[in-house]
């Protein structure tokens, strides 16, 4: 989208963007849905509503495959040609045992849906036991998505609380990691067990999953933790779609990409998000704010190639985790680059900051409000 909007404000080309659904869901907010905070509407972005600021091509179809030799996209209804490509169509999820037994709030958008619906049950029964949690990738270690899985227990908590029933409900967070929340720095990891500690959520950490059941969760070591409502974020992996394709690809399946996004050997593909394999630190994780700085550097970078320039612009540079955790009562400011790392909690305020953040970006999309430096 991004691409796109950046693309279309130069006018120097005929910009064409493909997508399944007709709104941009703005995945940061909806952590709020399941706890009725948000409407699923209130996270939508119609993509007419950002067509209409960006008068770019509007295609609503599903690519099914990539031609890159013949600079051609396979959609389920058409065959569409290009002279530059940017592949930013997100990642799949790894599927563990029993996966169709869990709910996600980083899967389709309905799924958030789903999980308000489920919660409103266990709260008009009075009691329950909700296990919340997320998986990594062992082949590609940026592919992990766990932040929203605290914030959802978080949530859930403050929301249960206000409802007087928190201690008729078990709250467990698990992983197959000793350390989740490791990757956004000491700080953060420790204001996490903290909180752990004094909202009395249990912990299941550092077993492997072998399989999710409809009433729980089954670990390597064959134990069971037993569970009403599961809620779980899988590592990313590549899209099915990609493997339908001749681009080049990791061993986890993402588009190998340089640091200028660039599709390895081919000058007109580029690949952002979680569809590409990025390169850095350790701790390097996929994150929306590096897919839209991606978004504009491929979007300068195209014109610099159409020039015939050679500024081009990297992403190495501007890896980082950055993040403004919510709990529903508060929030805290996580950041993390190759030099330093920040955690600053932000008690109530951090709350507002961030649902101010969301009626934002739904804001810059539309060209209602200039998007700021970084954020």
């Amino acid at each position: 989208m991004q691409t796109a909007i950046e693309l279309q404000k130069s006018k120097l080309f005929e910009v064409t963007l493909v997508s399944d659904r007709d709104y941009l869901f703005v995945y940061p907010i909806s952590i709020w849905i399941p706890v009725r905070a948000k409407e699923f509407e209130e996270v939508k972005v119609p993509l007419a509503k950002i067509q209409k600021k960006y008068p770019f091509n509007l295609i609503i179809d599903k690519v099914t495959g990539i031609k890159a030799s013949e600079s051609q996209v396979i959609c389920e209804s058409q065959v569409l040609s290009y002279d530059y490509l940017v592949v930013a169509f997100g990642a799949d999820k790894m599927q563990h045992k029993g996966i169709n037994n869990t709910l996600t709030i980083c899967g389709k958008p309905e799924m958030s849906i789903a999980l308000r619906d489920k919660l409103d049950a266990l709260i008009e029964k009075g009691s329950g036991k909700i296990a919340i949690g997320f998986g990594g990738n062992p082949k590609d270690k940026s592919a992990v998505r766990g932040g929203p899985a605290f914030e959802l227990i978080f949530n859930f908590h403050h929301y249960l609380k206000r409802k007087g029933l928190r201690d008729n409900f078990e709250l467990t967070f698990f992983a197959p990691m000793e350390e989740p929340g490791a990757k956004m720095g000491k700080g953060a990891l420790k204001m996490i067990n903290t909180m752990f500690a004094k909202q009395n959520i249990h912990k299941r950490l550092g077993k492997k999953i072998v399989e999710f059941v409809p009433d729980g969760v089954i670990f390597e070591d064959e134990t069971k933790l037993e569970s009403d409502l599961i809620m779980f974020i899988a590592a990313g992996t590549g899209s099915a779609v990609l493997t339908n394709s001749d681009l080049p690809l990791s061993e986890a399946g993402f588009v190998q990409i340089d640091n200028f996004n660039q599709v390895r050997g081919m000058k007109n593909v580029f690949a952002i998000g979680d569809a590409a394999a990025y390169e850095g630190p350790e701790w390097t994780a996929k994150q929306g704010h590096i897919a839209e700085m991606m978004g504009r550097n491929v979007a300068h970078n195209i014109q610099q190639i159409e020039k015939g320039g050679n500024d081009l612009k990297g992403y190495q540079e501007h890896l980082n985790i950055l993040c403004v955790m919510d709990t529903g009562d508060g929030a805290a400011f996580v950041y993390r680059d190759s030099k330093k790392e920040i955690m600053i909690p932000m008690p109530i305020v951090g709350h507002w900051m961030k649902l101010v953040w969301g009626t934002y970006s739904k804001m810059t999309k539309v060209g209602k409000f200039p998007r700021l430096p970084g954020m």
